[in-house]
């Protein structure tokens, strides 16, 4: 393995949780270890709904996956991704004074994307701009829906065995991909129900080089922009079962 104990690569180069205590203004969380690129924060003492930011999107753009919600700007909480972590502001989801909070913590290539034309690339057929790790198998995509099934490259060079979407313009349900329940099954982030049979990844197993979304407002409405979070295993690091 690249990355292990027994390696130079640790898996807390890629990946590392904090937690801290809110104060109510402006507050420099560090001790992440690196510049994140997608950050995922919990209020652990309350009931706030979960925060997610990337670099890819904009370090203010908040998405919650607990919630169908559209993608908000909200200045108040996320403001910055510093060196060895983050600044947030005073939004009760990421910085309340005297909350406790966890932060889940990934890199991928340092805010630093690939813009992929699938028509002038051949990778693909609708376009998109992808931040991969290919070290740690991660890989931020955004796209724009076109209404018509389609692939879009995800970046990592390798088979991703899950990936997560969001309509960031409309209220709409997430939706995830994992190699375990098949191409013809989904679950959804915000809802308990059990996985169901989807015809979200037009029954095709996605590729070292791209993922598949058939059409609909989950995943690829025409004119809506998209997120995916995107993984492939690692020995040493990642296993998705």
């Amino acid at each position: 393995p690249t990355i292990g104990a027994n390696s130079d690569t640790q898996a807390d180069d890629y990946f590392n949780t904090v937690l801290y205590t809110g104060n109510g203004g402006t507050q420099a969380i560090t001790g992440v270890g690196f510049q994140p690129d997608w950050v995922w924060i919990k209020e652990r003492s309350s009931t706030s709904s979960h925060a997610l930011f990337d670099s890819n999107r904009g370090v203010t753009n908040l998405l919650s996956s607990d919630l169908a919600s559209a993608e908000t700007d909200s200045n108040s909480s996320l403001t910055a991704f510093g060196t060895d972590g983050f600044t947030s502001d005073d939004d009760g989801k990421t910085n309340q004074s005297s909350q406790t909070y966890v932060a889940w913590n990934w890199k991928a290539n340092g805010g630093t994307t690939t813009t992929n034309d699938a028509s002038a690339t051949g990778i693909g057929s609708i376009d998109s701009v992808y931040q991969a790790n290919t070290t740690a198998g991660f890989s931020i995509v955004t796209y724009t829906g076109t209404g018509t099934a389609g692939t879009i490259a995800h970046g990592l060079g390798a088979v991703p065995k899950m990936y997560i979407i969001k309509n960031r313009d409309a209220s709409s349900e997430w939706r995830i991909y994992n190699e375990n329940l098949g191409n013809d099954k989904t679950v959804k982030l915000e809802l308990t129900a059990a996985s169901a049979a989807s015809g979200n990844w037009s029954s095709t197993t996605p590729t070292s080089s791209v993922f598949n979304v058939a059409t609909g407002n989950n995943i690829n409405d025409s004119s809506e922009k998209y997120v995916a979070y995107c993984f492939a295993e690692v020995e040493g690091y990642s296993k998705f079962g």
